[in-house]
C-alpha cells in the first residue's frame, strides 16, 4: 500500500460537465459530414511559457539567439537547422531548450481539412473492430482525431505521440495500409490477461498474453495534481455496486482504499490503492479524472464481462478471481490549453 499522504491524492471523480462529443457514444456511428472548405494550415504553439519567437526583417540567427539567452549553436540544435537553411521574416523559432514544440516538426502543424477527412475515414476503418468512438468526418484534426491516430500508432508499433498525422508521411502510409492492430509496446504479455492504460494517447488496450488484442477503449486519466500513477499491478478489488445500479459512491460508502473525493464510479476495478478503472458519463480525450482511468459505462460492462465478473453481486477482494494485470504508462501533453472544465 502507498503511504496515507499519497493515498489522499489518489481520488477519482466522474463529473458531469463538458462537451457533448465526449459523452456516452450512441450505438450507431455518426454520419459523415460534408467536407468543408480547406482552411489555411495553422501552427499550434504552446502558450506558456513563450517558447516561440518570430523573425523580424533584418534579423539574424545570432540576434535571435542572443535576445533569448541562447548561443547560436543552441538555437540551431533546438530547431534542427542546417547550415544551408535560409530563413525569412515571419518564420518561427523555438527558444525553449528541450521542450516539446519544434517549428520544424510537421506534427505540430494542423493539416488542411481535405487531408484530415481522408485520415478520419482511414482511422475509422482501421479502428472499426474496436470500441473506439467513430470519428465525425469533419476535417478537424482535433483531440478526438489525434486520440484515434495515437491509438493506431500504438497498435502498429509506430513512435507514440498525440500530435497531428502528417499527410504524405511514412507514418500515414503505414496507418492507411494497416488492416488490424497488434499488441502495443508496454503490454504485460507475460500475464494471461492484461489492461494497458496509455496516458499519452488516453486509450486502454486489453488483451490476452502474447496472443491478441481483445479491444481498445477511449479513457480519461488523472488530471494535473491528481495524476494516475505509472505502475504495474494486479487488480485487487471489484465492486459491482448492485444495490445502486452499479454506481459505487465512495463518499457514502467509504472503505479503506477509498477517498471521499472519488464520488460516483461505475463498477470500479481497483488496481493501485484508491485508483481504479471505472465507468463515468463524461470521458473526454484528455485527462479529467481525479486519479483514476475512466471509461464509458457500456465499455466498463464489456471489460467486466471479459473478466467473467458480470454475475458477481458483492464486492470481491480476490486477486485470483479478478485475474488481470494492469499497466499504466505514458504522459499526456496537448497542443492547446485544456478546457476550463478540466479544473472541476
Amino acid at each position: 500500500m502507498l503511504a496515507a499522504t499519497a493515498l489522499a491524492l489518489t481520488s477519482c471523480s466522474s463529473g458531469d460537465s463538458g462537451v457533448a462529443s465526449a459523452r456516452e457514444p450512441a450505438d450507431t456511428a455518426p454520419a459523415s459530414s460534408v467536407a468543408a472548405a480547406a482552411p489555411t494550415p495553422t501552427t499550434t504553439t504552446v502558450p506558456e511559457p513563450v517558447c516561440t519567437v518570430t523573425a523580424e526583417p533584418g534579423d539574424s540567427l545570432t540576434a535571435i539567439a542572443e535576445r533569448n539567452g541562447l548561443t547560436l549553436e543552441q538555437l540551431k540544435a533546438e530547431n534542427l537547422l542546417d547550415p544551408t537553411d535560409v530563413f525569412h521574416p515571419g518564420q518561427e523559432f523555438d527558444v525553449c531548450l528541450g521542450d516539446r514544440f519544434d517549428p520544424a516538426d510537421a506534427t505540430f502543424t494542423e493539416p488542411i481539412s481535405a487531408m484530415v477527412i481522408r485520415q478520419q475515414n482511414e482511422l475509422n476503418e482501421l479502428l472499426s473492430t474496436t470500441s473506439m468512438i467513430p470519428l465525425d468526418v469533419d476535417g478537424d484534426s482535433g483531440r478526438l482525431t489525434r486520440q484515434a491516430a495515437c491509438a493506431a500508432r500504438m497498435g502498429l508499433g509506430l513512435p507514440v505521440h498525440n500530435r497531428h498525422l502528417v499527410p504524405g508521411s511514412e507514418e500515414e502510409a503505414t496507418i492507411f495500409a494497416a488492416t488490424e492492430l497488434s499488441i502495443p509496446e508496454g503490454a504485460p504479455t507475460d500475464a494471461d490477461r492484461w489492461i494497458l492504460i496509455d496516458q499519452t494517447c488516453q486509450v486502454i488496450f486489453i488483451g490476452e498474453g502474447n496472443d491478441r488484442v481483445v479491444d481498445v477503449f477511449p479513457t480519461s486519466t488523472g488530471s494535473e495534481g491528481h495524476e494516475t500513477f505509472t505502475v504495474r499491478a494486479r487488480a485487487f478489488r471489484f465492486d459491482p455496486a448492485v444495490d445502486n445500479e452499479g454506481w459505487h459512491d465512495s463518499a457514502s460508502y467509504p472503505v479503506e482504499v477509498d477517498n471521499p473525493l472519488n464520488g460516483n464510479m461505475y463498477r470500479p476495478i481497483y488496481f493501485n490503492d484508491g485508483q481504479a478503472i471505472h465507468g463515468a458519463e463524461f470521458v473526454p480525450p484528455y485527462p479529467r479524472s481525479k486519479g483514476c482511468a475512466r471509461t464509458f459505462p457500456k465499455h466498463q460492462d464489456m471489460i467486466i464481462e471479459w473478466l467473467g465478473l458480470q454475475d458477481l453481486t458483492e464486492a470481491t477482494w480476490s486477486i485470483s478471481e479478478i485475474d488481470v494485470t494492469v499497466v499504466v504508462q505514458g504522459r499526456y501533453t496537448d497542443l492547446e490549453p485544456l478546457p476550463d472544465d478540466d479544473t472541476a
